[in-house]
């Protein structure tokens, strides 16, 4: 019966994980290092469903994969970080799609927020028959 609310909520979840690693990607772009240290790796999310089609079940963060640790050199020989040729290491992250992702996890955390509402004005109804 209340197999909607589980499922609702496991997509609440992975969607706050996914704009938890978003906003993190985001905070991070302008970070710099060394060229002989790694640069900050990006992180994205991977869901997946749980028991799909049976009407059970929900998703899953099912784990987490990170981008290039080499980053993009950037001359720049004032920086205090900058080697000997004047070069520092920033991450490769594309702002443009980082808003993307963002907003797609926000409508997919929007949609479930809804599904949850409804099946719970549902059951709450179906409580009131039950008084009649």
């Amino acid at each position: 019966m209340f197999d909607g609310l589980d499922i609702s909520g496991s997509g609440l979840s992975v969607h706050r994980r996914w704009l938890d690693a978003v906003s993190d990607n985001i905070a991070n772009i302008n970070t710099v290092s060394s060229t002989d240290g790694e640069a900050f790796r990006e992180r994205m999310v991977v869901a997946q469903a749980v028991d799909y089609g049976s009407g059970e079940g929900g998703v899953r963060v099912a784990r987490a994969e990170f981008g290039s640790a080499e980053g993009r050199l950037v001359y720049e020989p004032d920086h205090p970080l900058a080697d000997d040729e004047g070069y520092v290491r920033y991450p490769d992250i594309d702002l443009g799609e980082q808003m993307t992702q963002m907003i797609m996890a926000q409508r997919g955390y929007q949609a479930n927020i809804a599904a949850l509402e409804r099946a719970t004005n549902a059951y709450q109804a179906a409580l009131q028959l039950g008084k009649g």
